[in-house]
């Protein structure tokens, strides 16, 4: 712009200073540069939002362009899935016509294949219980025969065995006693005896040294116990004088039970084994013959005295009417069992033993068995019998009602001699009614019952001749055979045999 743009003379500006005109003229200069900078930004700026439109719109377009590709192929897919599906869907049109007659049908096969199912079961049922039958005869024929074989072999062992064992010198014994019993290291069956200067051989079914534990001893008596289950009176009895270790065989001790707990666990474990086809009750009850008195010694009338009384339903055993018995079914109903017993069992003292028992202890165990799948049943009976001591009154210091005590014992031990020496002879009659022991266990010392007598002796000289007597009471007692003469052959009588020789041997032994 030339200053002859600005001259002031030219707008009429004459009387104005020159100063304030040329300031005004320089900022309108000025204000004109600001706004031809600013017209150039915004014209900068419009050509810049043009570009920016035009690349938007072309990156539109181009997605755009790329999504309408997307789409026409995604519609030539569908033309396509479309024609491939027409032939399925004229497949599935015709199973579905397929299935409708089949449901349509199918009452008629359901009926079809429901009665060829049941001729098929009712065929499968045929033979299996024809193989039942077959295998329920087998089963029969095998446990007549594991019975016949059982009992075979305790036959073969003899009706009656008889057992020794030696009790083990006890401490204070030691020094005032001398071993007089020595073993014979090939034949367990032999015994010796050092008899002022003389060696006495006795031969026994089995001889226990003084070492052998509760478990050994068990283990030969345990085939016995198992007759019981097969329908057999079993009966175990401990012989010997007082302070011989029979309590300690039949009772042991807590931790080392003798024969009768371990009888009733093995009872326990064989019926376990034979169910569900075996159902059996075991019943246990306990006796004390005191004074030739009957006690029970698990009911609560202590002074109520029990009779012997032949059973009115024609089985021909006997039973104690009034008798406490327990069903035990686990070890813990049997400690309970034992624990009454043991408390009401009456002892006293004597110089022989200060815990001597004074009366005969019977724990007597029976069995009844059912056999659903055959219908068989079984009853049988087991007594464990722990005798009172054997010893001459002399030697035991016995006096007034203790003395009356011995005198009963040596009675019902002598009666017992007498029954074994009559079963020994073969004698018609066999005095079962001479004591109420040997009463009440007749039906398990005759007829084709089990019987195992544990003859106990001690091993020190000063009971020489209580364990000499007591040794040839066994021998006697191991040549009995019982065998299978019928019950009604061994008559229950309360008229006494005459007395031979052996009875009135044993009668002084254990009367002296």
């Amino acid at each position: 712009m030339s200053d002859s743009a600005i001259n002031p003379s030219a707008y009429g500006l004459s009387g104005i200073p020159e100063r304030s005109v040329f300031l005004a003229t320089t900022k309108v200069a000025r204000n004109i540069r600001e706004m031809e900078r600013a017209q150039g930004q915004l014209e900068a700026e419009m050509q810049n939002l043009e570009d920016e439109k035009n690349r938007v719109i072309e990156e539109a377009f181009v997605r755009a362009e790329s999504e309408m590709k997307a789409v026409h192929e995604n519609l030539a897919g569908v033309r396509m899935n479309l024609l491939t599906l027409q032939p399925a869907l004229r497949t599935l049109t015709c199973d579905y016509n397929c299935l409708k007659r089949q449901v349509q049908d199918f009452p008629f096969m359901l009926e079809k294949a429901i009665t060829e199912a049941k001729q098929e079961i009712c065929q499968v049922i045929g033979e299996v219980s024809s193989a039942n039958q077959e295998l329920l005869r087998k089963y029969k024929r095998e446990m007549n025969l594991r019975k016949k074989c059982h009992n075979e072999l305790v036959r073969l062992k003899g009706n009656i065995r008889v057992f020794c064992r030696v009790r083990p010198v006890c401490q204070g014994e030691q020094d005032s006693a001398e071993n007089m019993v020595s073993f014979d290291p090939e034949d367990d069956a032999l015994l010796y005896l050092s008899n002022k200067g003389k060696l006495m051989t006795f031969e026994l079914d089995k001889v226990f040294h003084p070492q052998a534990t509760q478990e050994e001893v068990f283990q030969e008596v345990q085939s016995l116990v198992t007759s019981c289950i097969d329908g057999f009176n079993v009966c175990i009895f401990a012989y010997g004088q007082t302070g011989s270790g029979k309590t300690y065989t039949m009772e042991g001790v807590p931790k080392d039970p003798g024969i009768n707990q371990r009888a009733l666990r093995l009872l326990f474990s064989e019926v376990t084994e034979k169910a569900p086809d075996w159902d059996y009750k075991i019943t246990v009850s306990m006796v004390e013959i005191y004074n030739e008195t009957l006690r029970n010694l698990l009911g609560d009338n202590q002074g109520e005295k029990l009779d012997i009384k032949m059973n009115p339903d024609g089985s021909g055993q006997l039973y104690v009417p009034g008798l406490t018995n327990f069903t035990v079914k686990s070890p813990e109903d049997i400690n309970r069992v034992f624990e009454l017993g043991h408390m009401n069992r009456a002892t006293a003292c004597t110089n022989l033993n200060e815990h001597s028992s004074r009366s005969h202890a019977l724990l007597i165990i029976t069995v009844v068995g059912f056999n659903s799948s055959t219908g068989h049943r079984t009853q049988g009976k087991l007594n464990l019998v722990d005798l009172a001591g054997s010893e001459r009154i002399a030697k035991s210091g016995a006096e007034g009602s203790r003395l009356r005590e011995a005198q009963c014992i040596n009675k019902s031990l002598s009666a017992l001699g007498d029954v074994i020496n009559a079963l020994r002879s073969r004698h018609s009659h066999v005095p079962f009614r001479n004591s109420r022991l040997t009463y009440l266990l007749s039906d398990s010392l005759s007829g084709d019952s089990k019987t195992l007598m544990m003859v106990q002796i001690s091993p020190l000289v000063s009971n020489m001749s209580e364990s000499v007597c007591s040794l040839k009471f066994a021998q006697r007692v191991r040549t009995i055979e019982l065998g299978n003469t019928p019950r009604r052959q061994w008559e229950i009588s309360s008229t006494s045999s005459s007395p031979t020789h052996d009875s009135l041997e044993v009668r002084h032994a254990h009367i002296l």
